[in-house]
């Protein structure tokens, strides 16, 4: 029975690998700048990571979507988790808040449907989603970021499609420092248990953190000096498994602590450049 929340195991997931989004040096020698990647990225170096980032996966048994190249999409596609939201009644496809993704919800649901995948509805302008902005805590509850790329007509039409039974929290999001820049939902909290979710705490409002709270939910708690190396992009493949980046001893100690396996992957080319982590990387489809 597949579950709604962000911690069950991974059955099946959508990704999309680094040579079907970083087509050739020569698109990320266009386009890195235009999409605010701190540095240009070295394409052959990406694919090396993204095959050791897909086995992780691999060795879980995960069932993988590969999702194809497009001549439509930008080295952006390559973060797979904002184009849709998976739930109880199919997939709901994004508006993305960001212009030049506006093709990747489209392709995505013509893929993923002819799969099999049941898509429920879509985000229709001048409603804007991204799915990193939203995280379900368990079966009847979710949390949506209200921020530069999600707007309330957005979020009202998100409502109407997952239905009253859903309780759905709207936690006000901070502004980047650049209106182009991503700050998602997922930039300050990521659910890892039923009872636990990683989060940086000097960004949560107060009241999100007592809704939390009231769910059940305890905290690891990511300290100053990793939060901008995104140590809360952190992605659960079973209860307490996860994946996360290298170079993040802290919060890593502070997981293992808490009782989880930890899984590290070198993502200096396909996550720290575009400011991707493997949540973003990832769009869990079936949970068990």
């Amino acid at each position: 029975m597949s579950k709604f929340n962000e911690f069950g195991k991974i059955e099946r997931m959508a990704i999309r690998p680094a040579s079907n989004a970083f087509k050739s040096q020569a698109q990320a020698d266009a386009e890195w700048e235009d999409l605010r990647f701190h540095q240009n990225v070295d394409v052959n170096e990406a694919y090396n990571e993204y095959e050791a980032f897909k086995k992780i996966f691999t060795d879980a048994n995960i069932q993988l979507d590969e999702l194809p190249a497009n001549d439509d999409l930008t080295m952006d596609a390559i973060y797979v988790r904002d184009a849709a939201i998976i739930s109880p009644k199919g997939l709901i496809l994004m508006n993305m808040g960001r212009a030049s993704r506006n093709n990747e919800p489209k392709i995505h649901g013509e893929i993923l449907g002819s799969s099999g995948v049941n898509i429920l509805g879509e985000i229709k302008a001048p409603g804007k989603v991204e799915g990193g902005d939203f995280i379900w805590v368990n079966e009847k509850a979710a949390a949506i970021g209200l921020g530069p790329r999600t707007n309330q007509e957005g979020i009202d039409q998100l409502k109407a499609l997952l239905g009253d039974e859903v309780d759905l929290f709207v936690c006000p999001l901070p502004d980047p420092s650049h209106p182009d820049d991503v700050f998602h939902l997922m930039s300050m909290i990521s659910p890892v248990a039923e009872d636990l979710a990683v989060i940086y705490r000097p960004l949560m409002p107060d009241d999100f953190i007592e809704w939390l709270e009231g769910h059940g939910i305890g905290f690891v708690e990511v300290p100053e000096e990793e939060f901008l190396p995104m140590a809360c992009n952190v992605l659960a493949i079973a209860p307490r498994e996860v994946v996360m980046l290298d170079k993040l001893p802290l919060t890593k100690g502070l997981l293992e602590d808490a009782g989880c396996k930890v899984h590290t992957y070198k993502g200096d080319e396909i996550s720290r450049k575009g400011e991707g982590g493997p949540t973003c990387l990832t769009r869990p489809l079936v949970r068990s």
